[in-house]
Parts: C-alpha cells; sequence; structure tokens
C-alpha cells in the first residue's frame, strides 16, 4: 500500500481551445482553414457542458481542476474585452468551487488571438506587454476565487512547434525567431507574476501561488557513445532546466508544473547543431510500450526528473501526465506507474503536492485532430455523450482515500 499526503491536489487538466469548441477568435481557428488541417469545430462542447463535466470530476472525487482561459474569447478585437466571456469563466471557477474543487487557472496554453499573431506575433519585443495587458483584466476580477495560477503552459513546445519544428502556427522556421520567443515568453511570465502578486497585495487577499506549466521529457542515450552522451546533457539542460533555472533566479516561481509523458532516445548520426538538437534513435533500441502516437511510456524518468527538480526548494506539481491509447487497461497501468514514481520521489524528500492526469476529456489534439484519447471521460463526437472509462474509476478511488493499492 502507497499513501499520499493528506493535503494532495487530485485531479485533472483540460485547455480552452481543446475542449470548447467555436474558438473563432483564436490563431488555431484560422490556420486550421487555412491549411486544410482537422478543424476543431465544436470540440467537446465543454463550453456549455461544462457543469455536466464537473459533475463527473466530483463524482470521482478530484480536489483540483486545471483549465485555461481563452485569452481570444477575452479580447477578440486589439483593446477591446468582453466582459461576458469573463464572467463565462467567472462561472466555471465557481461551478467548480460549488463542488469543492480547487481551480488552477492557465492564462495561456499555446494559443493566441488571431489579432495578436497577424500584427505582433511573440517574437516582437512588445508581445509580452500585450499579453500582460490581458492578464491584468482577467487577474483583477477573478482573483478572490483562484490561488493557483499558471502564466504559461509549455513554453518550451511552443517555441519548438512554432518555430524550429514548424508544425504550428505561424510556421516560421527560425532559430533567431526562436530565441527571441524563448525570451518573450520568459519576459511574459515574470511580469505576470509580479502583476499577480501586486494584485493580491494592493486587495488584501492571501499570496497567490503562481508558477508555469514546464514539458519535460527524459533525454536517454541509446548508446554510451560521448556524442550521445552530451546530446542529452545538453538536451536536458536547455529543453528541460534552462527556463527553470532563469525564472528560480529571478524569483519568479511560488511553484514548478511539470508536463511530463515519455522518454526520447538520443542517438546522434553525426556532429552537428541540428544533430545536437534533434536526433532521436531510429532503431527501436531499448523497446518500451507505447501509446497511440508512439511515445514511450517511461515512468522511472518522471522518478529521475522530480530527484534533479528538488535543487530549486520549490513544491512541484504534475499538472500534467497522461496517455492516449485505446487500450483502457494500459491507461490505469500508466497513471499506477507514474504515481508509483511520484510517491518514490516523495519519500526521497522532493516536494510534490498534486498529481493532475492529462486529460479529463478526450479533446482536440492540436495537429494530431481528434484521434488520440486522453481522457479519463470517452467523448462520442457525434452526440456528445460522456462515458465514465473504468480507468477513471480507479484512480478516483486513490483520489478519495490517497491510498494506492
Amino acid at each position: 500500500m502507497i499513501e499520499f499526503p493528506s493535503n494532495f491536489l487530485w485531479g485533472a487538466a483540460t485547455s480552452a481551445y481543446q475542449v470548447e469548441g467555436n474558438n473563432t477568435h483564436s490563431d488555431w481557428w484560422h490556420w486550421e482553414k487555412e491549411t486544410g488541417k482537422e478543424n476543431s469545430g465544436s470540440a467537446c462542447r465543454h463550453y456549455e457542458l461544462y457543469a455536466r463535466d464537473f459533475d463527473l470530476a466530483q463524482n470521482l472525487h478530484h480536489n483540483t481542476h486545471r483549465f485555461s482561459i481563452e485569452w481570444g474569447r477575452i479580447e477578440p478585437e486589439e483593446g477591446k474585452f468582453s466582459r461576458d466571456e469573463l464572467n463565462h469563466y467567472l462561472d466555471v471557477i465557481l461551478t467548480l468551487r460549488s463542488r469543492n474543487i480547487e481551480p488552477m487557472v492557465t492564462l495561456h496554453h499555446f494559443t493566441n488571438p488571431d489579432w495578436f499573431s497577424t500584427s505582433i506575433g511573440w517574437e516582437n519585443n512588445i508581445s509580452n506587454a500585450y499579453f500582460l495587458r490581458y492578464c491584468d483584466f482577467v487577474v483583477r476580477a477573478l482573483a478572490k476565487h483562484i490561488r493557483y495560477w499558471i502564466t504559461i503552459n509549455e513554453p518550451t513546445i511552443y517555441l519548438s512547434h512554432a518555430y524550429i519544428l514548424g508544425v504550428w502556427p505561424p510556421q516560421k522556421k527560425s532559430y533567431t525567431k526562436a530565441k527571441a520567443v524563448a525570451d518573450n515568453l520568459a519576459s511574459a511570465h515574470a511580469g505576470t507574476f509580479r502583476r499577480i502578486h501586486a494584485i493580491y497585495k494592493e486587495s488584501g487577499l492571501p499570496r497567490p501561488a503562481v508558477g508555469i506549466a514546464q514539458h519535460m521529457q527524459a533525454f536517454v542515450p541509446c548508446t554510451p557513445a560521448i556524442k550521445n552522451r552530451l546530446a542529452a546533457y545538453m538536451r536536458n539542460k536547455w529543453y528541460n532546466f534552462g527556463l527553470l533555472d532563469k525564472l528560480t533566479r529571478e524569483g519568479t516561481l511560488d511553484f514548478i508544473g511539470i508536463n511530463y509523458y515519455s522518454r526520447q532516445l538520443v542517438d546522434l548520426k553525426k556532429w552537428g547543431l541540428n544533430n545536437l538538437a534533434k536526433d532521436i534513435c531510429q532503431q527501436n533500441h531499448h523497446p518500451l510500450k507505447r501509446n497511440s502516437l508512439g511515445w514511450e511510456i517511461y515512468p522511472d524518468g518522471l522518478y529521475d526528473l522530480l530527484l534533479e527538480l528538488k535543487k530549486y526548494r520549490l513544491p512541484v506539481i504534475i499538472t500534467e501526465n497522461g496517455i492516449c491509447t485505446g487500450d483502457d487497461g494500459l491507461r490505469w497501468k500508466y497513471i499506477y506507474a507514474h504515481l508509483n514514481s511520484i510517491h518514490r520521489a516523495l519519500e526521497n524528500g522532493v516536494p510534490v503536492t498534486g498529481y493532475l492526469y492529462w486529460s479529463l476529456l478526450d479533446n482536440f489534439e492540436w495537429d494530431k485532430g481528434f484521434a488520440p484519447r486522453f481522457g479519463l471521460i470517452d467523448i462520442d463526437y457525434t452526440s456528445y455523450t460522456r462515458t465514465v472509462r473504468e480507468s477513471a474509476v480507479k484512480f478516483g478511488q486513490t483520489c478519495k482515500t490517497g491510498i494506492l493499492e
């Protein structure tokens, strides 16, 4: 029997664009149409059905729910803010609170207003000023109902997919622009962190907890060749810890949010900057079980990364961890193994304070469309019927008791 702390945060996560539907003012909405990608359309209709979804989360004994606010809804035109949309998100929060579920709010989860992407973009140094203005509007209205804020979700994934790999909008392959985006996102986080704390202090509210959701991978050398070990070291240092090092030096993190899914088996074909940054094993050496997107299942990597995070002496929340699969038994095995890794880290002094599965619902998985099934709850995209999976029930029992049998 494995027992977690009594005040542990248990629950699941979603993001607005992936579940709400009809986010017509967001850059992804227009990009899908321009590129012929699968359209997010009505997604899960969570914008209308959130109360029903939170009833299910309550029945599964979740005490925390992470969700995002869609910037394009709040500011559909530059400088014009929607009080109606803000009231919608206020009702989302109050609906969670009425079910004794702690809301954890993400202010930026990959998508931007279309006007922002068209006329400004994150590569522009003035981008963080626009983001801060949006955050100020949201936080002032919602502060008294929220303790946990996440400023930006997976900044390294955003810049790598949009500005290095070029598979997400705005599809600009440029290391120079990627560096500018990285700097601007870091600056936006720091500015928002300080603004949130200032707003709470001015309002006489208890100190909030403000963090970031950092995507982390286990970078493992395929062979002990020096080039593989060096590349794994460099990727870990830059991709996993570079931003965290910067933000902790600046004192702009109250907690660290970690999104962890898989490992990357590093195997360089030759020396070179692109090779050091990207090359992976193509021969299926050291095979592991995989999810439906081909990502390897490697719970030991989460344990190793958590031990490295101990140096920051900050609370750690697993803000995403999950699997897309048609095998629900494998989903539970995935959750169980990762919770076991977390408990091992707790026993070794890592201050992990919560675990949020990705995701509560099956949803729109960005450029992969609706095929990947990550949800604790199955979505029928024809009728929008919700069906609770057996893995959700088993996880719910752990949420209820704090015990992993």
